[in-house]
């Protein structure tokens, strides 16, 4: 097991971990806003027990990765995927993102992982494509003021926002019945704030206003998008169901009451899942 660094055309050190065997098929994993490759623990260790090569990276400005200042949107996001892809030379290999995390897969393999023949499958998990804010052109998506509050929290104070979160919607923590689990909102707290503030506040924009529905069309290899539909920050009547009508091979799996972060409290149910996408 290793992690070690890459450093990006535009000079950049981007964090990533690289387990398993280096003959294996890879499954890279890209993490979600504002968060770290440690949020993939619980996927990285089920896949490595299942005999795979799991890769995971910080993206640029969050986790280990270096805080600088500009490079914050999904374009920078998929180079930066591909510079790790390229220095481990991974090839046949299945991207699978998380929120954010999926609208750099989507990115990534429309632009690098296809034309250069590396990528296998995708998966998108309560992903942010094709588009989260609301327009002329997408009126059911979320208000730009929704996301202007997030700018303006963060903001205000990124500790207690990073509290917030985690402790209500993103993992359903605010529903009723529902029992909070303490260290699962610290370990959110904690990828967090290992992070850069201008990193997280300009990510607001890459995730909320990036149309990413000509990446969507492009791409061809086989596609699961994942999606809860209790899921409170993506809602999956604005990304899931309309991502899968413009994949060309793609698969929909809705979970019935599944939060935004199921891939954290319901991995159980998920890796399987995502196991069997994989060998199928």
């Amino acid at each position: 097991m290793t992690s070690a660094y890459v450093t990006t055309q535009d000079g950049v050190d981007i964090f990533f971990k690289d387990w398993g065997p280096k003959t294996a098929q890879p499954i890279v994993f890209h993490h979600g806003w504002p968060l770290s490759s440690d949020d993939w623990d619980a996927q990285m260790l089920f896949f490595l027990q299942h005999g795979y090569r799991v890769v995971a990276h910080d993206r640029r400005g969050h986790g280990r990765s270096s805080q600088v200042s500009d490079g914050h949107d999904m374009d920078h996001y998929a180079a930066d995927a591909w510079a790790v892809v390229e220095h481990l030379d991974l090839k046949n290999a299945v991207h699978i993102g998380h929120s954010t995390g999926g609208g750099e897969v989507a990115r990534y393999v429309a632009r690098y992982g296809q034309p250069q023949g590396r990528v296998a499958k995708a998966v998108l998990v309560s992903a942010i494509p094709p588009i989260m804010v609301k327009s002329e052109a997408n009126p059911e998506g979320t208000p730009i003021e929704v996301f202007d509050g997030f700018r303006a929290a963060l903001a205000a104070n990124r500790a207690q926002f990073f509290l917030d979160v985690p402790s209500g919607p993103f993992y359903g923590f605010n529903r009723p019945g529902v029992t909070p689990i303490a260290g699962t909102i610290q370990n959110w707290w904690r990828q967090g704030m290992i992070g850069s503030a201008k990193a997280h506040y300009d990510g607001i924009k890459a995730f909320s206003e990036t149309d990413q529905t000509e990446d969507l069309r492009a791409i061809t290899v086989p596609t699961l998008v994942m999606h809860g539909d209790d899921d409170q920050v993506v809602p999956y009547q604005d990304a899931a169901e309309k991502s899968v009508t413009l994949l060309k091979h793609g698969t929909l799996k809705l979970y019935k009451g599944y939060p935004h972060g199921m891939l954290t409290t319901h991995a159980d149910v998920l890796n399987p899942d995502l196991l069997a996408f994989v060998r199928g």
